[in-house]
């Protein structure tokens, strides 16, 4: 008796079912990219903040540029995906240093 109502009705929610699925898994991807690039911008920012420190206690003044940091110090900073703001006041000023995602 259930007929072609019965059968559309099961279709229906195994389809509903699909699409929230689908939705769930979308939504729960696009949530550990965006955790992951947070954490690799914190990352950054950090290993930066931590060269800057070491710089000044190694050498007594602080760097001229990250490139030097980079060069000197190992820092890694991946320039396709970051952008890195350094402005040196003196040598004897920690510098400001603002890391950005491009």
């Amino acid at each position: 008796m259930g007929g072609f109502f019965g059968k559309f009705k099961k279709f229906f929610v195994e389809g509903l079912l699909l699409i929230l699925v689908v939705v769930f898994v979308l939504v729960g991807a696009q949530s550990v990219r965006t955790g992951t690039s947070a954490e690799g911008l914190a990352i950054t920012q950090k290993a930066i903040h931590r060269a800057l420190v070491q710089c000044y206690a190694i050498e007594g003044a602080y760097p001229p540029g990250v490139d030097y940091l980079e060069e000197n110090y190992g820092v890694q900073i991946d320039h396709d995906r970051y952008f890195v703001y350094y402005e040196a006041y003196g040598q004897n000023m920690m510098p400001d240093v603002v890391v950005a995602e491009k």
